[in-house]
């Protein structure tokens, strides 16, 4: 079995480079998945409230007879939670829907500009979780450099993660570069671009010369380039595929041609705008 390299956050805690997503796997279908995924190698699962499945996030870290502290889990505050007292309620929601005692990490989902409980005041309720000892990290999600130079501005904890949209065609490099100067590490969602990497013309020459699939070639790019990636399926055949990038190496030239494939093209909502609260 690979050995997948981790990544010192700024507060000291390690993370894998590579997990598991499950987002929008039915709950009914989250423990298999995430069985499955435990059994080819990932020990690193990302989860969201937003996402309705961690309890079965955690059903499958018992099941899988793994040692809770061998499985690092993220979880996500969701939108309608970002006021002090929610935030802290929601917290015990998710340590109570994955009947853990402690998270790994724990994320602001979106920073929602347009409404009207500032994140700078869902933050400092996170730097409170985080105080309370039962989260060993926490982080944010979709925040531009504009939402985090608030957050340096007007509170004590720097972020450990940034989770943001990043593949070949939406490349970030602004943002990777912000939150590296910041010792924040990135996180790419949708590393393989909802799988429209598949049809890449370019990507598919790389592949073919490493004897690899698109998608593995593309998440190598995101490994190499220092990213922490996720991705997700439900069939065991994609799972194993997806852990199999550490036995080759891309090139300069192909990491080159990877990158120059960046057109700004989002596959998800733009931070700026998205204010979407579940009713």
């Amino acid at each position: 079995m690979a050995t997948v390299p981790t990544i010192t956050l700024n507060n000291g805690v390690e993370i894998p480079q590579l997990g598991f997503g499950v987002f929008q796997i039915p709950p009914e279908d989250t423990v298999e998945a995430t069985l499955t995924a435990l059994e080819v190698g990932y020990r690193h699962i990302d989860t969201a409230e937003m996402y309705g499945n961690e309890a079965e996030v955690g059903e499958a870290v018992r099941q899988s007879g793994i040692p809770r502290e061998e499985v690092f889990v993220t979880s996500k505050l969701n939108n309608g939670f970002h006021a002090r007292e929610d935030a802290l309620r929601a917290f015990d929601g998710t340590l109570d829907a994955l009947k853990f005692d402690h998270l790994d990490l724990f994320l602001v989902h979106w920073p929602l500009p347009g409404i009207d409980v500032d994140y700078v005041e869902t933050w400092k309720a996170m730097e409170e979780i985080h105080r309370s000892g039962r989260v060993k990290a926490i982080g944010v999600s979709n925040f531009q450099p504009h939402h985090l130079r608030r957050l340096f501005s007007d509170t004590e904890v720097t972020p450990v993660v940034n989770q943001i949209e990043v593949h070949p065609y939406l490349s970030q490099d602004d943002v990777r570069a912000f939150n590296a100067d910041h010792e924040i590490v990135t996180e790419a969602w949708a590393p393989i671009a909802k799988g429209k990497v598949a049809g890449d013309a370019t990507i598919n020459r790389i592949a073919e010369k490493h004897g690899r699939t698109a998608a593995q070639v593309t998440l190598r790019w995101h490994v190499q380039r220092g990213d922490v990636v996720f991705p997700k399926s439900v069939t065991r055949s994609r799972v194993e595929e997806n852990f199999a990038i550490f036995d080759f190496e891309l090139d300069g030239a192909d990491m080159g041609a990877i990158g120059g494939l960046d057109r700004g093209e989002r596959t998800g909502p733009d931070p700026d705008t998205f204010n979407y609260i579940p009713g």
